[in-house]
Protein backbone atom coordinates (compact mmCIF):
# COMPACT_ATOMS: atom_id res chain seq x y z
CA UNK A 1 0.00 0.00 0.00
CA UNK A 2 1.08 3.59 -0.78
CA UNK A 3 0.86 6.78 1.14
CA UNK A 4 2.25 9.62 -0.86
CA UNK A 5 4.61 11.45 0.98
CA UNK A 6 3.22 14.98 -0.24
CA UNK A 7 -0.43 14.65 0.76
CA UNK A 8 -2.23 14.71 4.64
CA UNK A 9 -4.28 11.82 5.90
CA UNK A 10 -7.41 11.77 7.68
CA UNK A 11 -8.16 9.14 10.64
CA UNK A 12 -11.24 8.43 8.33
CA UNK A 13 -9.07 7.29 4.84
CA UNK A 14 -9.24 10.52 3.26
CA UNK A 15 -6.44 12.87 1.63
CA UNK A 16 -5.59 16.47 1.49
CA UNK A 17 -3.38 17.80 -0.70
CA UNK A 18 -2.88 21.82 -1.12
CA UNK A 19 -2.59 23.39 -4.44
CA UNK A 20 -2.66 26.90 -4.32
CA UNK A 21 -5.50 28.42 -2.54
CA UNK A 22 -7.65 24.91 -2.98
CA UNK A 23 -7.37 21.60 -1.02
CA UNK A 24 -7.20 18.39 -3.01
CA UNK A 25 -9.21 15.66 -1.26
CA UNK A 26 -9.87 11.53 -2.51
CA UNK A 27 -9.82 8.83 -0.92
CA UNK A 28 -6.58 6.88 0.14
CA UNK A 29 -4.86 3.64 -1.42
CA UNK A 30 -5.58 1.83 2.08
CA UNK A 31 -9.50 2.77 1.80
CA UNK A 32 -9.88 1.84 -1.75
CA UNK A 33 -8.21 -1.21 -1.15
CA UNK A 34 -10.79 -2.69 1.72
CA UNK A 35 -13.11 -1.55 -0.59
CA UNK A 36 -12.52 -3.51 -3.63
CA UNK A 37 -13.59 -2.77 -6.77
CA UNK A 38 -15.63 1.05 -6.84
CA UNK A 39 -19.09 1.34 -8.41
CA UNK A 40 -20.50 4.83 -7.09
CA UNK A 41 -19.32 7.48 -6.40
CA UNK A 42 -21.41 10.24 -4.77
CA UNK A 43 -19.47 13.56 -4.24
CA UNK A 44 -20.73 16.49 -2.58
CA UNK A 45 -22.44 19.68 -4.64
CA UNK A 46 -20.58 22.28 -5.85
CA UNK A 47 -21.31 25.17 -3.33
CA UNK A 48 -21.87 22.58 -0.58
CA UNK A 49 -19.98 24.30 2.51
CA UNK A 50 -18.35 21.50 4.47
CA UNK A 51 -17.29 20.97 8.12
CA UNK A 52 -13.69 18.60 8.99
CA UNK A 53 -14.79 15.52 9.79
CA UNK A 54 -18.08 15.72 7.80
CA UNK A 55 -19.94 13.21 6.33
CA UNK A 56 -20.23 14.56 2.85
CA UNK A 57 -20.46 11.75 0.11
CA UNK A 58 -19.84 8.01 -0.40
CA UNK A 59 -18.30 5.58 -2.48
CA UNK A 60 -19.70 1.94 -3.10
CA UNK A 61 -17.83 -1.34 -3.88
CA UNK A 62 -18.84 -4.63 -4.86
CA UNK A 63 -18.17 -5.60 -0.71
CA UNK A 64 -19.86 -2.16 0.71
CA UNK A 65 -20.54 1.52 1.12
CA UNK A 66 -18.31 3.62 3.26
CA UNK A 67 -18.88 7.63 3.79
CA UNK A 68 -16.36 10.29 2.31
CA UNK A 69 -15.18 12.91 5.39
CA UNK A 70 -14.18 16.23 4.68
CA UNK A 71 -10.78 16.40 5.82
CA UNK A 72 -11.02 19.93 6.17
CA UNK A 73 -13.65 22.93 6.51
CA UNK A 74 -14.99 25.46 3.72
CA UNK A 75 -16.66 25.58 0.21
CA UNK A 76 -16.40 23.00 -2.02
CA UNK A 77 -15.83 24.26 -5.58
CA UNK A 78 -15.07 21.39 -7.94
CA UNK A 79 -15.73 17.86 -8.44
CA UNK A 80 -13.96 15.21 -10.42
CA UNK A 81 -16.65 14.81 -12.77
CA UNK A 82 -14.85 11.49 -14.67
CA UNK A 83 -15.85 9.39 -11.71
CA UNK A 84 -19.48 9.13 -12.82
CA UNK A 85 -18.39 6.98 -15.46
CA UNK A 86 -15.52 5.30 -14.63
CA UNK A 87 -15.59 5.02 -10.43
CA UNK A 88 -12.95 2.60 -10.67
CA UNK A 89 -10.27 5.18 -11.61
CA UNK A 90 -10.11 5.71 -7.60
CA UNK A 91 -8.83 2.23 -7.80
CA UNK A 92 -5.95 2.62 -10.04
CA UNK A 93 -4.65 5.97 -9.11
CA UNK A 94 -6.01 7.29 -5.83
CA UNK A 95 -4.28 10.22 -5.15
CA UNK A 96 -4.01 11.30 -8.80
CA UNK A 97 -6.54 10.83 -11.46
CA UNK A 98 -8.88 9.48 -8.62
CA UNK A 99 -8.87 13.03 -6.83
CA UNK A 100 -13.02 13.21 -5.71
CA UNK A 101 -13.44 16.78 -4.79
CA UNK A 102 -11.98 20.39 -4.41
CA UNK A 103 -12.15 23.02 -1.38
CA UNK A 104 -11.62 26.10 -0.71
CA UNK A 105 -10.89 26.17 3.13
CA UNK A 106 -12.14 28.28 5.47
CA UNK A 107 -9.63 27.33 7.86
CA UNK A 108 -6.66 26.45 6.82
CA UNK A 109 -5.14 25.71 10.08
CA UNK A 110 -6.95 22.69 10.21
CA UNK A 111 -4.40 21.36 7.42
CA UNK A 112 -1.78 20.70 9.71
CA UNK A 113 -4.23 18.25 12.24
CA UNK A 114 -4.20 15.79 9.63
CA UNK A 115 -1.93 13.17 9.75
CA UNK A 116 1.83 12.70 7.83
CA UNK A 117 2.21 9.65 5.52
CA UNK A 118 4.29 7.96 8.35
CA UNK A 119 1.54 8.81 11.02
CA UNK A 120 -1.41 7.69 8.91
CA UNK A 121 0.84 4.46 7.88
CA UNK A 122 1.96 3.47 11.25
CA UNK A 123 -1.88 3.83 12.66
CA UNK A 124 -3.57 1.49 9.46
CA UNK A 125 -0.65 -1.27 10.36
CA UNK A 126 -1.49 -2.13 13.55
Amino acid sequence: MQHSPDLQYAATHEWAKQEGDLIVTGISDFAQNMLGDLMFVEAPKVGTNVQAGQAVGTVESVKTASDIHAPVSGEVVEVNTALHDDPEIINTDPYGKGWIYKIRPSQTAELAQLLNAADYAAANTK
